[in-house]
């Protein structure tokens, strides 16, 4: 039986939960998940009913990689639009990245601006990564006290000049530094060396860029994470997983019990290189989209558990930044509003169903995160929901993005799920692509 204070049932005949799909209702108060009950229990007076008929009820997706880039470069993307993409895909919680914004959020009070600037524009729950550089080892405890999630690194340039990369005796003393006080360390891995010894041909064909990023690198840099993590009793999640040749190595070390967990992405999952015509910059990202068969391996990944979770990586820029030269072109996908329906579209053709969609895109990332009261509909987790029609196709036109810069890989697919409408804590968000003002609260790690 559901509580007095029952306000809103939320009832389908699929609903997602975790003990696998079925119809149920799902009673809501104050904007928390009451009790999960069975389909005809029945509403009582005064309680609003929301029916989805077939459509699946789903947990609301939580997107633990977002570069919003607000403040500083804000013409590339910004809370309020980011946040609007997100809620109009079935994503109710983000955490954003700590660069490409200026200031990066690698001090106190840094991280102050961007919870300023995100405050009243955020339209889901947002939270904040700490940056780990050369610089701010000092900084790692204070922010750690301060809310952050963890802190990303990366073991090759960042691109921009204000983060820079550690090299392997920083990683080192910012990985025993973080883990002294039980934080999650969040890599960019790939090796520089390997990077540099690479064939770096300009131009305009895809080839001789995924040339320059090869696989060796991020083999190397993830064997190497793998060894720091071992010694130092770390905890490490490796960023957008794009070799599939590293799988044997991450499991290998998850069976030894060392502490390491990754994500990969709709890009690498759902695009292959061969599909990618020379100059279409939209295209590129670091690592790279690789081969069909590279993907297939990845999938397996996923099914057996050595990927641990699907995000974003959103990185959006301005349509100008990508110019036609893969080696001068930004590099970063936008994708925050296609995640769910690209990623569904490719699971349901390899026999995957909408709970694996949820574990990945939901259940596990709030878990990397210790967002105990996201990632699943449940009894005592916050009423965030996601409402798709599976079956239901669209085609993506990029003006029809929420996303600030209408620039994006997946232009003209068309996809098998429609996002019907987004709730946070028992309010409708976004429903038919029509936005609500802005209720998304900033969220801080819980402490232990």
């Amino acid at each position: 039986m559901s509580g007095p204070d029952v306000n809103l049932i939320l009832r389908s005949t699929r609903v997602v939960t975790p003990e696998g799909t079925r119809p149920a209702a799902v009673a809501v108060a104050g904007g928390t998940i009451d009790a999960v009950l069975p389909y005809d229990a029945g509403t009582p007076a005064g309680v609003r009913l929301e029916d989805f008929g077939d459509d699946v009820l789903l947990p609301g997706l939580v997107d633990t990689h977002v570069h919003v880039n607000d403040p500083g470069r804000t013409a590339w993307e910004g809370f309020y639009t980011a946040t609007r993409a997100a809620a109009a895909g079935g994503i109710t919680t983000l955490l954003d990245m700590p660069l490409n914004s200026l200031p990066p959020t690698t001090t106190v009070e840094n991280l102050r601006v961007k919870q300023q600037v995100a405050a009243p524009k955020a339209h889901v729950d947002t939270g904040f990564w700490g940056g780990a550089i050369p610089s701010n080892v000092k900084d790692l405890r204070p922010l750690y006290e301060a809310g952050v999630f963890g802190f990303k690194c990366f073991l090759s340039p960042s691109g921009v000049e204000e983060f820079p990369e550690l090299d392997q005796e920083q990683l080192a003393r910012s990985m025993a530094e973080i883990a002294g006080f039980g934080g999650l360390l969040i890599v960019h891995a790939e090796d520089p060396h390997h990077l540099a010894e690479a064939p770096q041909r300009p131009g305009p064909a895809y080839a001789d860029f995924l040339a320059s990023r090869p696989r060796d690198a991020e083999n190397t840099a993830i064997e190497g994470l793998i060894a720091h993590a071992r010694r130092l009793n770390a905890r490490v999640h490796v960023l957008h997983l794009s070799s599939s040749d590293a799988l044997p190595l991450i499991a290998a070390a998850k069976r030894e019990g060392v502490r390491v967990t990754v994500e990969s992405c709709p890009h690498f999952l759902t695009l292959t290189a061969e599909e990618v015509p020379d100059g279409a910059t939209e295209f590129k990202c670091c690592p790279p989209i690789r081969e069909a068969a590279n993907q297939d391996v990845l999938w397996a990944g996923l099914a057996d558990g050595t990927i641990d979770c699907i995000v974003s990586d959103h990185s959006p820029c301005t349509t100008d930044l990508k110019t036609p030269d893969f080696a001068s072109a930004w590099g970063g996908i936008s994708s925050l509003q296609l995640g769910l329906p690209a990623i569904w579209t490719e699971a349901r053709k390899r026999g995957h169903s909408l709970d694996d969609v949820a574990r990945w895109m939901s259940a596990a990332p709030a878990a990397l995160a210790g967002l105990t009261r996201k990632g699943a509909i449940e009894a005592g987790r916050d009423a965030d929901f996601a409402v798709l029609a599976p079956d239901a196709t669209f085609t993506v036109d990029p003006a029809e993005l929420f996303h600030r810069n209408q620039v994006t890989a997946y232009a003209g697919k068309t996809l098998h799920g429609v996002v019907r409408s987004s709730w946070l804590r028992g309010a409708r968000i976004a429903s038919d692509g029509v936005l609500a003002e802005p209720a998304g609260r900033l969220l801080e790690r819980a402490a232990p």
